[in-house]
């Protein structure tokens, strides 16, 4: 039931709090997660040599602490999304651009397991197989995110069409590659960077569709809160790493 308090969250418009594990697979761990920090953690082995399957055990601790554990595939292929689903609270997909394509994916994700030209034509037309489909889909799914990530100039474009899509419960800007698209590559705080999030925040607000941005520093995501944004994704478990050695032994370095 975490996971559709999660959803109930941003339907009613609060703000959640999650961050990005990219190293951190041994369960152990969550332990020490302190009370009253992450509604969510989105698992992502993107930049290392690790595979999702690899995050399991730490998805199931998470679940003990009610901690929503979502995972960001490698790629943006609807049977990948479906798989990602079955195994984890939700998905959340990179660099989808296009309003066709984020239709089919969000389908992958919560129209599960519905495919094939019936699932075209339920996407086409809106008719169902029966209502007992209908009825048995929705309550399969209910416990199920889908979060598109917006990471090119194209996508700000296509937003207001992809936030219309049924099961697009919040997007994620990745400012890495949007930076890069936009010519100005990692400058995390240029002017052009924080209107382009402002526009992401309001028109997905529009639609009472969440949107947020991964930032390394709390400076830069309190800055994008203050913007609107609630869906808060903060560092990561390496970058928190970082931050808590360097603050305690540059003190104690000090004497």
């Amino acid at each position: 039931m975490h996971v559709k308090r999660l959803k109930d969250k941003l339907i009613k418009g609060e703000t959640v709090y999650g961050s990005l594990f990219q190293h951190a697979v041994v369960p152990a761990m969550v332990e020490s997660i302190p009370d009253n920090s992450l509604d969510f953690v989105i698992v992502t082995p993107e930049h290392t040599t690790l595979d999702l399957a690899e995050f399991l055990p730490l998805r199931y601790a998470l679940k003990s602490k009610g901690i929503v554990c979502l995972a960001r595939t490698h790629s943006r292929d609807p049977a990948d999304v479906a798989r990602v689903c079955d195994t984890f609270d939700g998905v959340v997909v990179p660099y989808v651009e296009e309003y066709e394509q984020a239709q089919q994916l969000a389908a992958a994700a919560v129209y599960r397991p519905l495919k094939g030209i019936v699932l075209d034509r339920v996407l086409e037309t809106g008719k169902w197989p029966s209502k007992k489909t209908e009825d048995y889909i929705e309550k399969r799914n209910e416990e199920t995110l889908f979060i598109p990530m917006i990471e090119s100039v194209p996508a700000i474009e296509n937003l207001e069409k992809i936030c219309s899509i049924p099961g697009v419960h919040a997007v994620f800007v990745g400012p890495g590659d949007l930076t890069a698209n936009m010519g100005i590559p990692r400058e995390y705080d240029h002017p052009e960077l924080i209107a382009a999030i402002q526009k992401v925040i309001d028109t997905a607000d529009k639609q009472h569709v969440a949107a947020g941005c991964w930032f390394g520093t709390t400076k830069q995501a309190l800055r994008t809160m203050r913007q609107g944004a609630r869906l808060v994704v903060y560092a990561n478990d390496g970058l928190m790493l970082q931050h808590a050695m360097q603050s305690a032994f540059t003190e104690l370095r000090k004497g």
